[in-house]
């Protein structure tokens, strides 16, 4: 885990992962035990590149291949979100996520995302939905960061089908 110290907080550096499909809608996953849905995301290790922690995540999150997926875009900046103390773990190690966020296309299937590809899965569900959906589906301190990278990605998403 890479943590960044900022304004006298630390941030865990992180990665962030938007999936459409052919109709241009948005992969989002929930939580195990909650009903909060949100978009792939998580730590990137030492050693890692950004690119790196994406497939990786991408395959812990999704249970999808690097090879079932392609790059549409990448976020300019680094994206932070703060955690409100509330929903700190009690051995609190970082305060938020500081985030590269990635765009992609999902090239395969629906049956190649597997939620169950590693022991210790995060989602135990997921859903393809609009953009409306997706932010007002996640918990309320990231939606700043969801209104944000949509916005950024919105040239992009505007060139795919039925969005």
């Amino acid at each position: 885990m890479i943590i960044v110290s900022m304004n006298g907080k630390n941030y865990r550096k992180g990665v962030g992962i938007i999936i459409v499909n052919s109709k241009g809608q948005f992969f989002l996953g929930k939580r195990i035990g909650a009903e909060a849905w949100q978009f792939p995301q998580g730590g990137i290790d030492e050693g890692e590149n950004p690119k790196e922690a994406l497939y990786r995540e991408l395959y812990e999150e999704t249970g999808l291949k690097s090879e079932k997926v392609t790059i549409l875009d990448v976020s300019k900046k680094w994206l932070v979100y703060h955690i409100p103390h509330i929903f700190q773990r009690s051995k609190k190690r970082y305060d938020g996520a500081m985030q590269k966020w990635f765009l992609m296309q999902l090239t395969g299937t629906d049956d190649d995302i597997n939620l169950k590809a590693i022991d210790h899965a995060e989602f135990d569900a997921w859903k393809w939905s609009d953009k409306d959906t997706a932010i007002k589906s996640v918990i309320k301190f990231k939606r700043k960061v969801y209104e944000s990278i949509l916005n950024e990605f919105s040239e992009t998403l505007k060139g795919l089908k039925n969005n």
